[in-house]
Formats: C-alpha cells, sequence, structure tokens
C-alpha cells in the first residue's frame, strides 16, 4: 500500500510542477485536466502526508519517553503517545479507502433522467417531488442543476424530466440514484383512503465532453419544433426546440430549454452520445467476468431500489436492506441519509475483495 502511495506522491509533486510552465498554463485544456487530476490527488496525498507526520511524531515520542525521567513529563508524553497510536489506524483505513481503483467516471458531471413508471397521475406527481428533491440535495453538495427537457403530466407533476447536474463529483454520488423508486401513499383523490403504489424510474448518465462526441450524421435524423411549457419570452414563439434520433438504436433526444437552436442541438448531442456510451458501458459490465470491472457502469435501471412509504414515514433501500424513518427530510433534500451508507457499504465491499485479491 505504501508504495502505491509514494506513486501517488510524486504524480502530485509532478502535475503541481507541470502547471506552473507557461506552455501548460496557456492551453486552458490541458491546465484544467492538470487542475482536475491534481485535486483528485490532494485527496490522498494530504492523509497519506497527515499519516507519515504522525508516524514520525509517535517514534520521536517514544524515543523520549524513553529517555525522560520526570514522571510528570512522562506522564504527558505517553498521553500524547496515546492519541498519535488512536488515531493512525482510523488514518490507516482512509488511504486504504483512497487507494480503491476508481470508477472512472466519478469526478464526471452527470444528465439525471427522471419518468414517470406505473401509477400514471400519481406516478406523475412523485417525479416532480422527486426531481425538487434531488434540486435541494444538489443544493446541499454546492452542485448546479440545470433544466434540459419537461414534460408535464396531466393532472401535474411530470411525465419526464432531464437536467444536467454539474459540480465536484457529481456522479460519484448520485450513481447510486440509477433504477425503479417505488411510492406507497394514498393519493389525493383517493376518497377510501387505500394506499396506492406507484413508480418513477431515474438513470443518471455520466456526461461527456463535446469534443468526445463521435457520431456520424448519417445516423441521425434532426427535428425542430416549438417549445413547450409555461414560463420564458421565448416558449412557443421560434422552433428552437431540437430533437434527435439515432437511427441504429432509436434512441431519441429533445432538448428546448437553451436559448437558441444551435444550442439545444449541442446540448441534445452530448445527451446522446453520453447514452450511447451508457449502453456499451453497461455491455461491458454485464460480460465483464472480473468482479473489479463492475465498476464499469452503475445499476440496472430496471432494478427496483428503493421504496418510499409516506403513511409510515419510511424508506427502504433494497440494495442494503437499510431502512430509515426520515421519508421528509429526505425528500426535503437529505439524500446523504441514503447515498451516505451507501457509498460506505459499497467501499467496504470493495475493500473485501482487495484484501482477499492481495
Amino acid at each position: 500500500m505504501f508504495s502505491k502511495l509514494a506513486e501517488v506522491e510524486s504524480r502530485y509533486e509532478e502535475v503541481n510542477m507541470a502547471l506552473q510552465r507557461p506552455d501548460i498554463a496557456s492551453n486552458q485544456t490541458q491546465y484544467r485536466a492538470l487542475m482536475k487530476e491534481l485535486g483528485s490527488l490532494e485527496k490522498i496525498v494530504v492523509p497519506y502526508r497527515d499519516y507519515k507526520k504522525k508516524t514520525e511524531n509517535l517514534k520521536a515520542s517514544k524515543e523520549l519517553l524513553t529517555a525522560e525521567q520526570d514522571p510528570e513529563m512522562r506522564e504527558l508524553i505517553r498521553e500524547e503517545v496515546k492519541e498519535l497510536e488512536a488515531s493512525l489506524p482510523e488514518l490507516e483505513q482512509q488511504l486504504k479507502i483512497a487507494l480503491i481503483p476508481k470508477d472512472p467516471n466519478d469526478d464526471k458531471n452527470t444528465i439525471l433522467e427522471i419518468r414517470a413508471g406505473a401509477g400514471g397521475d400519481e406516478a406523475a406527481l412523485f417525479a416532480d417531488e422527486l426531481f425538487r428533491g434531488y434540486v435541494h440535495y444538489a443544493s446541499s453538495q454546492g452542485w448546479k442543476v440545470e433544466m434540459i427537457s419537461y414534460s408535464e403530466g396531466n393532472a401535474g407533476g411530470a411525465k419526464e424530466i432531464i437536467a444536467s447536474v454539474t459540480g465536484d463529483s457529481v456522479f460519484s454520488k448520485l450513481k447510486y440514484e440509477s433504477g425503479v423508486h417505488r411510492v406507497q401513499r394514498v393519493p389525493k383523490t383517493e376518497a377510501a383512503g387505500r394506499i396506492h403504489t406507484s413508480t418513477v424510474t431515474v438513470a443518471v448518465i455520466p456526461e461527456v465532453e463535446v469534443n468526445e462526441i463521435k457520431i456520424p450524421m448519417s445516423d441521425v435524423r434532426i427535428e425542430t419544433m416549438r417549445s413547450q411549457g409555461s414560463g420564458g419570452q421565448s416558449v412557443n414563439r421560434t422552433e428552437s426546440a431540437v430533437r434527435v434520433v439515432h437511427l441504429p438504436t432509436g434512441l431519441d433526444v429533445k432538448c428546448q430549454e437553451g436559448k437558441s437552436q444551435s444550442a439545444n442541438r449541442e446540448r441534445a448531442f452530448q445527451i446522446l452520445y453520453a447514452k450511447l456510451q451508457q449502453i456499451e458501458d453497461e455491455k461491458a459490465r454485464k460480460e465483464a467476468s472480473d468482479v473489479r470491472l463492475e465498476q464499469i457502469g452503475t445499476g440496472d435501471r430496471s432494478e427496483r431500489i428503493r421504496t418510499y412509504n409516506f403513511p409510515q414515514t419510511r424508506i427502504t433501500d433494497h440494495r442494503i436492506g437499510l431502512t430509515i424513518h426520515q421519508l421528509d427530510q429526505v425528500m426535503g433534500g437529505s439524500f446523504e441519509l441514503l447515498i451516505d451508507p451507501l457509498v460506505a457499504n459499497f467501499q467496504a465491499e470493495a475493500l473485501k475483495r482487495q484484501t482477499a485479491s492481495a
């Protein structure tokens, strides 16, 4: 482990030096890439240097304890040794987790898609509520949410919502939200007070850079139309909305929130390419024989991952058997109550595999 950490620290210094070179500073693409790498390396280097410093201090304190004759001073040194010995195992565990092979998409921004499933109007209402919960969570993380497309339900809510979420390590947390979310509650229109079950499908797709997009124009059909929806001076006045259909797969993407047709077209191609890339990642994940390659892609979006029971204010995450009775807090944006235990669980599983293969 420590040889790997030394390599990471060496690379950290290399990147730091490279960022000071004029040719790098003048190349914005290269500069941004190195800054991103530096931030990622720093998350390992900072605790590693802290571990090294405390290890050196522990050694020095033990040597001092052997030489010291004064009883009061010996007692103070013993306390310092005890504190240092207690802090090292936690730091070592933190470093082990930091060295777990990362999902290559973890630092990427995401495209968030929420669609009403079974349950009709009730599913559409919950889709809108779930999205608003994610917006509050994103705000608490310092992320930015931008609407790409919004399709209203017949009785309110949303049939489909597509948005982009940008910020620090967005995909590393939101990827656990992909799948089927089941809601159990009494609809406002239910006179007999019976509980109905509805579903909403969430897909979290890592974004791609515009310069990565390589789709032959012969494989797509592009349509323009008037934007639809409430609000905005440009809505229904110009044919700024764009729909791009990928003929080989049948995938289609509609983008209407941009101010111009060219902006919507560029965004639609970006989303389409991200979806095509996700299909390839999921295919690779399912075909992978090496368990480490399970990091490719995220869970199957058809898998039921969570149940929200409103009468009992209960949420259950079926993947790790977690049940909490803090539904209001989660729907208000406190998704860390669910996501943090998921991250910890998958890290623990990865550590087990890493230890077994060592």
